[in-house]
Formats: C-alpha cells, sequence, structure tokens
C-alpha cells in the first residue's frame, strides 16, 4: 500500500521522523532504507533521510511487494503420539516453531508435516497453516493435534470454542504457591506498551481462566499442573506471572536472569490433550512424557 501525503504543519522536520509518526506501523529504520533506495521521494525528486520538509512538500512513499517464499516439505522427525485417517498427535520438541512465519519459514512443525502427511492435511486455515488447529509457543514442549482433513479441522474448532478440550500442562514456577489449588480468572489481550507481550491489564482483553494444582513444593521453586478452561496466547506464562509465580526459564515474563543457565525458554509441557474424536465420536485422551530438560530439572530441585 502506497503513502502520499502533503506537509502543512511540519515544516523543519525530518523527513525520515515526519513518515514515522505519519504511519506508525512502519519502522523508522525500515523508512530510512526506503528513502535511500529511492522509494520515497518529495516532489518527485529523491531526497536524503535527513531532508528538512518545506511546507507544501509533496511527499510520495511507494512501498515494494513482498513475496513470501513458499512452504515446502521438510524431512524433519516427528515424535508422534497418535494418527488415523482424521488426525495426527505430536509431542512437539523445544524450539520448533508450530506454522510458518515472518524469520520462521523453514523448520517448523508444518514444514514436517508437509513431509509426512503430504497433501493429507485441512486446508481451512489457509497453505501457511495446513491442519492447524491450535498452537503452543515455539519454547513450549508437549500434545499437539493437527487436523487432516476439513470435517475434523471443524469438529476440533468447535470444541475449542465450547471450552471442552481438556488440555492439562505441567510447569516448574518461582516461589513457594502457599495454597495446594487455586484459579486464576483475569482476562488477557496485547500489553499495553509491549506489543510482543501479552497482559492481564490490557484495556480490550478476552476471558481467560486457569486452574492450577501443586505436585511438588521445592521451597523457593513449585511443581505445578495447570489445566486451562480458555487458550490465550501465552496464557499460563501470563497468569501465573500475574499472581507472583512467573515460569521458571521464562525471560519474557519473568526474570530475566534464569537461575537455571542451561535452560533455554519456559519450562512449560502440554502434557495431556483429551478431544472427542471427529470420527468415532469417542474420547481420545493422550500423554506426552515429560522431555528430558524438564526431568533433569526437577532431579536438581529433588536434591
Amino acid at each position: 500500500m502506497n503513502g502520499y501525503f502533503t506537509v502543512e504543519n511540519e515544516e523543519g522536520e525530518r523527513i525520515d521522523r515526519y513518515l514515522a509518526e505519519a504511519m506508525p506501523d512502519r519502522s523508522r529504520s525500515y523508512l530510512q532504507k526506503l528513502i535511500k533506495e529511492g522509494n520515497i521521494t518529495v516532489n518527485g525528486q529523491p531526497v536524503k533521510p535527513n531532508y528538512r520538509l518545506i511546507s507544501g512538500d509533496c511527499v510520495a512513499a511507494v512501498f515494494p511487494d513482498i513475496r513470501e517464499p513458499d512452504i515446502l516439505p521438510e524431512d524433519i522427525p516427528l515424535d508422534i503420539l497418535y494418527e488415523d485417517d482424521d488426525l495426527i498427535i505430536v509431542n512437539k520438541p523445544k524450539h520448533m516453531v508450530v506454522h510458518p512465519a515472518p524469520g520462521h519459514y523453514s523448520g517448523t512443525l508444518v514444514n514436517a508435516l508437509m513431509y509426512h502427511c503430504g497433501d493429507a492435511l485441512s486446508g481451512i486455515n489457509g497453505d501457511r497453516r495446513p491442519g492447524i488447529v491450535h498452537r503452543i509457543d515455539m519454547d513450549t514442549t508437549g500434545s499437539l493435534v493437527v487436523c487432516k482433513n476439513d470435517m475434523a479441522h471443524q469438529s476440533l474448532s468447535e470444541q475449542l470454542k465450547e471450552h471442552s478440550i481438556r488440555r492439562l500442562y505441567e510447569a516448574v514456577v518461582h516461589g513457594n504457591i502457599k495454597e495446594d489449588a487455586g484459579s486464576v480468572n483475569a482476562p488477557i489481550g496485547r500489553h499495553p506498551v509491549d506489543r510482543k507481550k501479552m497482559s492481564t491489564h490490557a484495556k480490550n482483553g478476552r476471558p481467560a481462566i486457569t486452574h492450577y494444582e501443586v505436585m511438588e513444593r521445592f521451597g523457593d521453586y513449585t511443581h505445578i499442573r495447570c489445566r486451562l478452561e480458555t487458550g490465550r496466547t501465552h496464557q499460563i506464562r501470563v497468569h501465573m506471572a500475574s499472581i507472583g509465580h512467573p515460569i521458571v526459564g521464562d525471560r519474557v515474563y519473568g526474570p530475566e536472569k534464569c537461575p537455571f543457565p542451561q535452560l533455554t525458554g519456559q519450562t512449560l509441557h502440554a502434557e495431556t490433550l483429551g478431544i472427542i474424536h471427529p470420527g468415532t465420536g469417542e474420547y481420545l485422551e493422550i500423554h506426552a512424557p515429560l522431555p528430558a530438560y524438564f526431568s533433569c530439572l526437577l532431579a536438581r530441585l529433588r536434591k
């Protein structure tokens, strides 16, 4: 989308600063790059990023088309917990992104699924997210269901909407949680300042409920199991941080310095996934074993 502006009250302002204010969805560094490449002109002529505007200047910005790369099948091993003609449930490893996005167009779960399943993936979410009906964070491990056809996808989407899917997570959090069980009922939305984060203090937060119970205590840390009643982005991470017990290893919502340097990312694992099978109508429950990093941390805390 191109932009055209006539300078009125901004005389003397640098063009890169002027454009950054006029188009807040574009970074100033990106706009400076466009200026240097001649994609932004003043009165039909290219200028430098430090050009000072004059009242009446006509500024034209041309944004080149960005072509996203094709999503290709990749021979990446999958830890398959369950598979039939309708579904495949995988145990997602740490550091794997679920579907392609800017900065992650290869090595994703979708790339691996395209190799394993071929064309047998639902198409409801488009060619960037074939089969994907729900997600877990890149550094969260555990069970994730993928749909092989649109019938299964529609069924699972409806179960998600009705909050009838059983989702249990295990986590290790900072601090000693006093009560043996509890719930966090706090809406979650985009953080008002840091747009990469979620928050319980957002203006237009959506309802979110997390139930938790203590599995084991280690003094300064607690091993818990969480049950999601809703499925908001970063829900468990945000909710546990909001009550003063951020997840160990979570440098986004917890301490910037992790007390266990060997950890990369939050200690959060999607252990149980329970659904009504879209083909048979019967209840199906799958359990993903704790990954090695999680088990090693528990062993260390027990000592």
